[in-house]
């Protein structure tokens, strides 16, 4: 009986390291999420965490390069954009839940410069002379021909008649975090970021908002991915809750949608 006890117990053993290993992985949610997410949707991730115990494995980048990723076969439960256009790709390659899809956020653009620059307030209008604000620096933003920041400082700035001149003075960023620090260094006298990337960044000043009528909406739409854990439904459910709203709204983006609870 007692030789039977202990290879009972000696299984047990085995099967639970056999299975936690599993148990802990199905509670753990895959993110990727826009770079302009990360300061809020880390708080927002924490909250969800201590209330439920699930955890996040989270990749913030270019929503460009996630879209890629997840339709080239990276394990993603959630994918949340700076735009429209990069969740539309990804429906279109069928790697997302299209009824899971819900535009969830709004942001603007605004202008900035390093915080000890001697430029302060600055009228973005029709006619705004960007190129001669630049002189000889450098102006940072995300490539104008993928990562969404770039594509509203490009139609904003086409928009205002000020794109042409200024173009070639552009240093374009992988992502608009990258843009962020090169500002914030220094190594660029301006950059077109979100307004919520200016607020989290105590190295740059905002010196101008880009009017909304001066580049196309936007939005952050988010959504399941086709290969989605089951516990990814609760998330999003949390993703638009009245606490998850007072999470995003402190960082400065615009809650779209009416609260879930």
């Amino acid at each position: 009986m007692l030789r039977i006890s202990g290879l009972f117990t000696a299984f047990m053993i085995l099967a639970g390291a056999a299975l936690s290993p599993a148990a802990a992985e199905d509670k753990t949610i895959t993110v990727f999420a826009a770079a302009s997410m990360k300061n809020a949707l880390d708080e927002i991730d924490a909250a969800y965490t201590a209330r439920t115990g699930v955890k996040f494995s989270v990749s913030y980048a270019a929503s460009s390069v996630l879209a890629k990723q997840i339709e080239q076969g990276a394990p993603a439960d959630v994918f949340v954009s700076a735009d429209t256009d990069w969740m539309d790709y990804a429906i279109a390659k069928k790697t997302i839940n299209e009824p899971s899809r819900v535009n969830l956020l709004g942001n603007s653009i605004v202008l900035i410069a390093p915080k000890d620059a001697r430029i302060d307030n600055v009228d973005i209008a029709q006619g705004f002379d960007l190129a001669k604000l630049a002189g000889d620096g450098r102006i940072a933003t995300g490539d104008v021909k993928s990562v969404p920041a770039g594509k509203y400082a490009k139609a904003a700035l086409e928009k205002l008649g000020a794109w042409q001149a200024a173009e070639p003075k552009f240093a374009m960023a992988e992502s608009v975090r990258a843009a962020l620090t090169l500002v914030a260094r220094g190594e660029a006298g301006l950059g077109i970021v979100y307004s919520t990337d200016a607020k989290v960044e105590p190295g740059v000043k905002t010196i101008g908002t880009f009017p909304a009528a001066s580049h196309p909406a936007i939005v952050y739409p988010v959504a399941a991915t086709m290969t989605a854990k089951g516990e990814t439904s609760g998330y999003l459910a949390f993703l638009r809750s009245s606490a998850a709203k007072s999470i995003f709204e402190k960082y400065g983006f615009r809650f779209l949608v009416s609260p879930t609870t």
